[in-house]
């Protein structure tokens, strides 16, 4: 895979953090960029396009300055000296070049040091434009080393925290009829039981900015806000970027893969539980483990009925 050239620099930022953690956690987050989108409040969705032997080209879309973007950068990544460097070699207006690096560096075992470097060109030097790329970079960075910062200190706790599932319905129909239904999320306060609002916006094709009101059982309404990327004609992925309170993130996806006849249609979710409110939602005594299995059954609930209602329309379609 071959590496852009590197920027040539004409402006250069520097953001850091203290992180009370040893360098190889906080290395490993960095690393591990699937995950960033359960992690990093910007980040809404991010894919490894390839890699090989330490280089790979990953493409992230994410908020900037309450605008999404996306972009496609080649990342090379050296654990041995705890450095992870980036270019950008599919850039977004306002920005013409981005390059960076991660820094991670041992203060000693238990404790370590992250800072973030950007150096990046505006288009036509425009000052506007570098104003917004300085704007965006200073609320997206200071973002991202604060979630590392509470991840790495987390520690073993993490793992109990993050949780995922999927649940999958066979859909004797066409998956165009299927990815039709979850893609005009415009019209689900029509379709679905427990939508009672959803107020849409694609301003850019394909990507949908969101806001739903859900009904539950008990007759309460949550208020959601999500950011979703629809990949035709057989995924759709999601995060939401308003989430209830007994969550700090969540994100998701809606799959349609071809099986006999038809198709399987799959909802995942992965989650990470906020723990000090699960005692103020589920009451005193109630553990992670409870939270988790409360929202595993609200959300399972809500995205199995969306799938009952996307098999009756493709199979009405097709019969």
């Amino acid at each position: 895979m071959s590496v852009p050239t590197s920027v040539v620099e004409k402006y250069r930022t520097v953001h850091s953090v203290d992180v009370a953690a040893p360098a190889e956690r906080v290395f490993g987050i960095i690393a591990d960029v699937t995950n960033w989108p359960l992690h990093f409040a910007p980040n809404v969705h991010t894919e490894q396009v390839e890699s090989d032997a330490g280089v790979e080209r990953i493409r992230i879309w994410a908020t900037a300055n309450d605008e999404i973007k996306t972009w496609s950068s080649v990342r090379v990544l050296n654990p041995a000296d705890g450095r992870v460097s980036f270019r950008q070699d599919v850039s977004t207006p306002p920005v013409e070049a981005m390059d960076g690096e991660w820094i991670v560096t041992p203060v000693d075992a238990a404790n370590s040091r992250l800072d973030l470097v950007h150096t990046f060109r505006a288009i036509d030097d425009d000052p506007a434009g570098i104003e917004w790329i300085h704007a965006a970079l200073e609320r997206n960075s200071a973002s991202e080393l604060d979630g590392i910062k509470r991840l790495a200190e987390l520690g073993d706790q993490l793992d109990e925290l993050v949780f995922g599932f999927s649940d999958t319905v066979h859909v004797e129909g066409d998956g165009a009829d299927v990815f039709d239904f979850l893609n005009r999320a415009d019209l689900w306060p029509e379709r679905l039981p427990h939508v009672a609002r959803l107020d849409l916006v694609e301003d850019l094709p394909g990507v949908q900015v969101m806001t739903m009101d859900t009904s539950t059982k008990d007759g309460s309404v949550h208020t959601t806000r999500s950011v979703r990327v629809c990949f035709a004609p057989n995924r759709i992925v999601y995060k939401q970027t308003e989430v209830p309170a007994l969550m700090t993130a969540h994100t998701g996806s809606w799959t349609i893969v071809r099986s006999g006849t038809g198709v399987d249609v799959t909802s995942r979710h992965d989650v990470t539980v906020r723990p000090d409110a699960v005692e103020r939602i589920l009451g005193a005594g109630s553990t992670v483990a409870d939270a988790r299995a409360y929202i595993q059954r609200a959300l399972s609930t809500n995205s199995t009925t969306t799938l009952r209602h996307a098999r009756d329309h493709a199979e009405g379609r097709r019969g």
